[in-house]
């Protein structure tokens, strides 16, 4: 199969969809790579690497997307990525579909088969292409929120682990899942008094068994949040539905009751954010102010460390690109449930449900699809 990766065009975003020992093994396995010149340069990946892996280097977008059965991506295509669809393309990417209707009508009108990272999903529950840039938008969440609650980025003008005789900031994360608790072990090794809300009871033993009682562990429900929240000089969210949109769980209401200068930084923001007011930011713009506080919401966060996130990326997505290449898309959805949830658009139908909930479109059943 011909296996192309066209460089990343959104806002500061320097992720490439493929290492050099990505290529190295889809080309062993008999497939052509084409990437985009220049593609890698973000993540610090030169044409060189790639070429002498074995990919195909071209010069321009227009080749790239072309020459592809099988796109590779790491971002969501932005609009003026669209006039590269067709009927016989396979894409296969973070898409979000459920926070843009925009992008799923393009998807629908062209007739791609569009296969999201972040709906492939394990018989458990576990989101194994979500979970490593979920991990390191986690981690970065405190960093850059301690970041902006200095004074000369408009936040209160405080240190997250105080001094001796000073108080710590006080940070809350909302879900207790994979974004949730790398945020709050960097929270707890900056210092902070950290508190973390759930539904979940058994991930909240989990947590508190895991650090010993530093993390303070509150069941979530609208009392719980709305005091947290009020007493937090930084909130982090980070609930997902998979597929779906994120909950609104901070509303604006809240967040005017909240100290002048707090910081809310929001994860979920690519499935339409888990405050009320959360809209999407670039890394060239990334905060607002929402009555006295300050919203921090970068819809591709892990692209401001693109190194580890392109490297972390491939680790979790080869053994899937291997199968659709191997394999065709459909067969190697017959053999892996996982990967056939992933399927959210194909000849024209949304086949993922809550994508197609979101938007109010007709919904195509997976099974129909692949029978």
């Amino acid at each position: 199969m011909r296996i192309a990766i066209p460089t990343e065009i959104k806002n500061n975003e320097f992720r490439v969809a493929i290492t050099p020992s990505g290529v190295h093994d889809l080309v062993a396995h008999g497939h052509e790579v084409l990437v985009q010149s220049g593609a890698g340069a973000g993540s610090s990946i030169a044409d060189e690497s790639f070429a002498s892996a074995g990919a195909t280097i071209l010069p321009d977008a227009e080749s790239t997307w072309a020459a592809g059965e099988l796109v590779l991506k790491v971002k969501e295509p932005i609009p003026e990525e669209y006039r590269h669809f067709r009927d016989d393309l396979v894409l296969f990417t973070y898409l979000h579909l459920a926070a843009d209707e925009r992008l799923t009508r393009a998807l629908q009108q062209a007739g791609v088969t569009a296969i999201a990272y972040e709906t492939v999903q394990l018989q458990g529950g576990a989101l194994p292409l979500l979970a490593p840039m979920s991990e390191v938008a986690g981690r970065l969440a405190p960093i850059v929120g301690a970041n902006v609650l200095l004074k000369p980025s408009g936040g209160r003008g405080l240190l997250v682990p105080g001094v001796p005789g000073t108080h710590p900031a006080k940070i809350t994360v909302l879900g207790g899942g994979v974004a949730g608790t790398a945020a709050l072990q960097v929270s707890l090794g900056l210092g902070a008094e950290v508190t973390v809300l759930d539904t979940n009871l058994a991930r909240l033993r989990e947590l508190d068994a895991l650090h010993f009682g530093r993390v303070k562990t509150i069941a979530s429900n609208s009392f719980e949040i709305e005091k947290a929240v009020v007493e937090s000089d930084l909130v982090i969210g980070s609930v997902l539905i998979p597929g779906a949109r994120a909950p609104k769980l901070v509303t604006n209401a809240l967040v005017k009751r909240m100290k002048e200068g707090s910081v809310l930084v929001d994860i979920a923001v690519d499935q339409g954010g888990c405050f009320e007011d959360s809209h999407p930011t670039t890394h060239a713009d990334p905060v607002f102010t929402v009555h006295r506080s300050l919203f921090y919401c970068v819809a591709n966060m892990p692209g401001a460390v693109p190194n580890t996130s392109t490297y972390a990326l491939t680790n979790a997505t080869l053994p899937f690109v291997r199968s659709v290449a191997g394999q065709g898309w459909k067969d190697a959805m017959r053999g892996d449930p996982a990967l056939a949830r992933g399927l959210n658009v194909f000849a024209g139908d949304v086949v993922n449900e809550p994508v197609a909930a979101a938007h109010g479109l007709a919904h195509r059943a997976l099974a129909d699809v692949l029978r």
